[in-house]
């Protein structure tokens, strides 16, 4: 196929959520691309909305940077508007509208942000996906998203099971990155693994894999 548009840069990327029993895990690798230039092996895609909410990005970087920070910004002003924390939903929901805007605006270079939303709130544990269209999806088992999420899928629908620990969720996510870093170039260079149980979101790993050859 030829590429009607060469300018256009390119990314890549593999992202992981998984719905465990006690918390849910997100993972993602750490390289952001631009067509087949590896631009940073450093790249964090999982995010913090919130103390209780993460998200994790894929799509073009400038633009889901940038709606996150819109995001955070906007969550934090409505909760003082409205004199409570806002629940997951209403987070998803307001990154789903940002999406729709942002994908329709005329543009040299597509706005294409992908994003995996999950946190905790009264009601307990919710992940959703916002699709790079803007359309949102409750999702109750695990999500990828990415130019690696074929193989992450391939290792979550053979390993997933009900009624994960925090702890084998990590290990699952650990492996499904893994598996999308051995066959996709976009994704590589280490992992991310971000938990959010009773006591919030929080990093519990960051990886760097070193690749390097001596001659």
């Amino acid at each position: 196929m030829v590429d009607q548009n060469p300018n256009v840069m390119k990314t890549g990327t593999t992202t992981v959520g998984i719905i465990c029993k006690d918390g849910i895990v997100f993972a993602a690798d750490k390289r952001a691309t631009a067509g087949y230039f590896i631009a940073n092996k450093k790249t964090d895609k999982i995010d913090f909305v919130t103390d209780d909410i993460a998200v994790t990005m894929a799509g073009t970087a400038s633009d889901a940077q940038l709606l996150i920070r819109i995001a955070q910004s906007e969550i934090r002003l409505r909760d003082i508007r409205i004199g409570r924390k806002s629940n997951v939903k209403e987070v998803a929901n307001l990154f789903a509208r940002m999406v729709y805007g942002n994908i329709r605006k005329m543009s040299m270079i597509p706005g294409i942000s992908h994003f995996i939303l999950g946190g905790k709130d009264s009601d307990g544990f919710h992940v959703y996906e916002i699709f790079a269209d803007g359309t949102i999806s409750e999702i109750d088992d695990f999500i990828s998203s990415g130019s690696g999420s074929v193989m992450a899928y391939g290792v979550l629908e053979t390993l997933y099971k009900k009624d994960l620990s925090i702890n084998e969720g990590v290990q699952l996510a650990a492996k499904s990155i893994n598996a999308a870093i051995q066959r996709d170039i976009a994704s590589g260079d280490g992992i991310d693994v971000v938990t959010v149980t009773k006591d919030g979101a929080k990093k519990i790993i960051t990886k760097f894999f070193d690749r390097k050859i001596e001659i």
